[in-house]
């Protein structure tokens, strides 16, 4: 970062501004009130370390200056201890933080740090919300990765007709959201969108929830009451977990699709319906129709128009656009963050629950996190193997010569394993001349087995070694 540095002590200023340059930031130094005035006009500095007490009108009137040319640059006050009052005083004005003179220089480059780590965040806060912005397809669903963009695709395409729709997705991948777009997009969307669950029901009750009763139909029975597909008319019916829906409730099901018309249970007379169907499954129906647990006729009936509904762990990209939707969701007023590292872990986990699971998960963690609402890796990711490669990213990597000699002196290794050592059966092994070998296991420190032939001098060697050195060299 590039950091302007006040204080009219040069011990200070030149010892800290050392220090400072050490741990890789860019000082421009100042001793009085004027030129660091003059520095923040024209230096751009992205962070003030300013003394409050300086020649001319003091560390304040720096810090006034600082918010006034940008408000969201962070200003550190150095003071000594009978300034304190003065620099939490300044802190109200706007300073980020104060230390206390005398301090040891590794302190203000701890405060840059963590300054630089807040910076980054709200960096990619930004960069998030931006793409958040750029990437919802519809109300509630986010995603820019190819497969999404598919569906969304897909689903303006088929909204506009009437063919009935089959979501086919994992549990927790957000099929009822879709089957609502199908329903928002379409010439429906002012009219009812009723979902139903067949995974919730009994089938005695799954039959009076879809058909409604009479009457007296049963013992509870005490009045009338429609079922869903007459509180869906002129609208949408979505049924979820078809897969679940017990044989003889599908025959029911199948003549309504046909005929748009059915009999209440204990009714006989013949109700007319105008609806859209959506139905969803969490499994592959052609499975369950080769097993006799889905009718065929039936799976041809709600299969005209498929939507495919990808698993998160198909959803390259989407994870952190999610993490950034669900945080602004469940997060109230506050501005919530994922640190870079955790974010890394929370792209590369599986996530068997899909988008629920990861929506419970930052939900526990905005519940958790503490008062930075920073939410953290232990809060949002499970304690088990699943997610073992999961591991944070590191904040460097080794340098590629580095790597590939390491994996040079691993593989010579294993060579000299495999023969006994033995440098010629060792070179033949690998493809290279016994010079050649020599002197990588010189330079690698390995040893090897004398053999009958001398290893070749560098100032001479044999025409076959020589032919099958330039073969390595060609």
């Amino acid at each position: 970062m590039r950091v302007l540095l006040v204080d009219d002590e040069l011990t200070i200023l030149v010892t800290l501004r050392d220090a400072l340059e050490d741990a890789g930031h860019e000082v421009l130094g100042a001793t009085d009130t004027a030129s660091a005035l003059q520095a923040l006009e024209t230096g751009d500095p992205q962070v003030v370390v300013t003394d409050v007490r300086l020649p001319g009108e003091g560390g304040v009137a720096i810090l006034k200056r600082s918010v006034e040319l940008d408000p969201q640059r962070p200003v550190i006050l150095m003071t000594g201890y009978a300034t304190v009052d003065d620099a939490v005083a300044a802190m109200r004005l706007g300073a980020v933080d104060y230390v206390q003179k005398p301090f040891r220089n590794e302190t203000i480059i701890q405060r840059l740090a963590a300054i630089a780590r807040l910076s980054d965040l709200e960096t990619e806060n930004v960069r998030l919300r931006e793409e958040l912005a750029r990437s919802r397809g519809f109300e509630g669903i986010v995603g820019q990765s190819e497969v999404m963009q598919g569906v969304f695709d897909r689903v303006r395409t088929v909204a506009s007709s009437e063919a009935t729709i089959l979501i086919q997705g994992e549990s927790g991948t957000g099929k009822e959201r879709i089957a609502q777009a199908v329903h928002d997009e379409s010439f429906r969307k002012d009219q009812p969108f009723i979902p139903l669950s067949c995974a919730a029901l009994p089938e005695g009750l799954l039959e009076a929830e879809l058909f409604g009763h009479e009457k007296g139909a049963f013992t509870d029975a005490r009045k009338e009451r429609k079922g869903r597909f007459e509180l869906a008319h002129g609208g949408t019916l979505f049924l979820d977990d078809i897969d679940d829906m017990p044989l003889p409730t599908q025959v029911k099901l199948l003549r309504v699709l046909q005929e748009r018309s059915f009999e209440r249970v204990g009714g006989e007379r013949l109700i007319e319906v105008d609806i859209r169907v959506v139905v969803a499954t969490k499994v592959d129906l052609r499975e369950m129709v080769r097993a006799g647990t889905f009718r065929d006729d039936l799976y041809w009936r709600v299969h005209v128009v498929p939507i495919l509904l990808p698993p998160l762990r198909e959803r390259v990209g989407d994870v952190p656009l999610l993490v950034q939707h669900l945080m602004q969701r469940h997060g109230g007023a506050q501005e919530w963050s994922v640190p870079r590292s955790t974010m890394g872990m929370l792209d590369r986990y599986h996530w068997p629950g899909n988008v629920r699971e990861l929506e419970n998960a930052i939900q526990r963690g905005i519940a958790l996190a503490g008062k930075d609402h920073v939410l953290q890796a232990e809060d949002l990711l499970p304690a088990d193997p699943r997610w073992r490669g999961a591991t944070e990213v590191p904040e460097k990597v080794e340098p590629l010569r580095l790597v590939l000699k390491q994996a040079e002196r691993a593989h010579l290794t294993l060579a000299l394993q495999l023969t006994g050592g033995h440098r010629t059966q060792c070179a033949e092994l690998l493809g290279i001349s016994r010079k050649v070998l020599w002197e990588k296991l010189r330079d690698h420190g390995l040893g090897g087995k004398a053999d009958d032939d001398p290893l070749p001098q560098a100032d001479g060697e044999d025409s076959a070694s020589k032919d099958s050195s330039q073969q390595d060299l060609s």
